[in-house]
């Protein structure tokens, strides 16, 4: 069985001949630059000092490469869109070195700045005319968005404001996804996990729009969050129009990719923290269910694609509107979060759901505890999440830096070593 049968399977709640596994596939799902770099050097992929390229500059990603998803035998391929999160193409590699020494590439726009204390500045489409729009403090990994908020006037505010970045695909770019599509398909034989864009409707990591040089709207995390309170109207009338743009979208990027997609990436809200949920089950329902249920309608009529909502924290209480709006993969089951123990999960809503994720732990176990607990926690997860198929092999998020390399190779030996169903 390949690889992507065996998705195929696994994703329509069958068990395949052994679970499948995903490294990279998504930026949700990948590894920290410095840890692509370890890695490889621990498998011998390359001589010492080879950089490794960094495919998402915000978080700092680094490529998984095939011959590394051949090391670790990965089942799905990642296609993104072209440009980074601070707004520019991914393309035109120059030699960067990070904070901790590990050398990389990184795209020909990505100018930064030093800072007297320190700290890192990166700008939208790189342009240094304009305020910087990240922020990655002295001796960090990865940027934070910088709050560029407007004075808000109430009765100002405007729906085309939160838009801008949910424009409609360009012909130039439905016929690179289609292109891209159609290489990995005939080149791989691995399931294709598809980002478009502009389905992400109040994604907070997208609220701030660090690519956009002059962001309006309301682009302040924590006003952001308000407004789903006390301004629900305009926040219901942005989503209505992201949701109208985001469809003609997909029609359009269909017809360029066609069934040749297995997953594609809908939303990354994230929608708890880790002892409850953000918000409540009616405001989800109010505001984000009616367009989850319309894209993911859509998508369910009109083609093969499972869709995929990555969510961290505590969301028990809106697990079963969210499937009920349509939503076929939950990552990163993040089973350290109150009330999301996996057995619960796999026992509630399995036969619903796939889980994507949901083994060690990014934050505690993998970069502060110990090899052996890496194991266990891997056959935990295996052995609860795996029966009847409805799962894809993960870690819970991307793999941080700072983990020691030996809490890696413990985490692909182990599953290896007991993948088989």
């Amino acid at each position: 069985m390949n690889s992507r049968e065996r998705a195929n399977l696994a994703l329509n709640h069958r068990e395949p001949d052994r679970i499948p596994l995903d490294l990279g596939a998504g930026f949700q799902t990948g590894m920290h630059v410095s840890m692509v770099y370890a890695l490889r050097q621990a498998l011998k992929l390359d001589p010492p000092g080879t950089p490794v390229k960094v495919i998402e500059d915000y978080q700092m990603l680094g490529e998984i490469k095939a011959d590394l998803l051949d090391a670790i035998e990965a089942d799905f391929v990642g296609v993104h869109p072209a440009s980074s999160m601070f707004g520019y193409k991914v393309e035109g590699w120059k030699p960067w070195t990070t904070f901790d020494g590990t050398p990389v590439l990184v795209p020909e726009y990505f100018n930064t700045d030093v800072e007297d204390n320190g700290e890192l500045l990166a700008y939208p489409e790189g342009d240094k005319s304009i305020p910087a729009s990240g922020r990655m403090p002295a001796g960090g990994y990865y940027f934070d968005a910088i709050n560029r908020q407007k004075p808000i006037v109430e009765g100002e505010l405007k729906v085309e404001d939160n838009l801008e970045e949910f424009g409609f695909l360009s012909d130039e770019d439905v016929s690179r996804f289609g292109r891209e599509v159609d290489r990995v398909y005939k080149e791989t034989n691995r399931a294709i996990y598809a980002n478009f864009g502009g389905t992400a409707i109040g994604d907070i990591a997208l609220v701030p729009a660090p690519w956009l040089k002059n962001p309006k709207g309301i682009r302040d995390i924590e006003e952001w969050y308000i407004s789903t309170l006390t301004r629900k109207d305009l926040v219901y009338k942005i989503f209505e129009k992201q949701t109208e743009i985001s469809l003609q979208n997909l029609a359009k990027v269909y017809e360029a990719v066609g069934d040749k997609v297995q997953v594609v990436f809908l939303t990354g809200t994230d929608f708890g923290a880790q002892n409850r949920a953000f918000m409540s089950p009616k405001t989800y329902r109010d505001l984000f269910k009616p367009f989850h249920k319309m894209m993911n309608d859509w998508i369910h009529e009109n083609t093969t694609w499972k869709t995929f909502m990555h969510s961290d924290g505590a969301i028990l209480s809106l697990i079963p509107d969210m499937i009920d709006a349509g939503i076929d993969i939950l990552n990163p089951v993040q089973w350290t979060a109150k009330d999301m123990d996996q057995k619960i999960l796999k026992e509630r809503f399995g036969d619903q759901l796939i889980f994507w994720g949901g083994s060690a732990d990014s934050q505690g176990t993998f970069p502060f505890g110990t090899p052996e607990q890496v194991r266990k926690e891997v056959l935990r997860s295996i052995e609860t999440l795996a029966p009847g198929g409805g799962y894809v092999f993960n870690s819970v998020h991307n793999i941080q830096p700072e983990t020691p390399i030996e809490n890696i190779l413990a985490f692909y030996e182990t599953f290896r070593e007991n993948r088989a169903y």
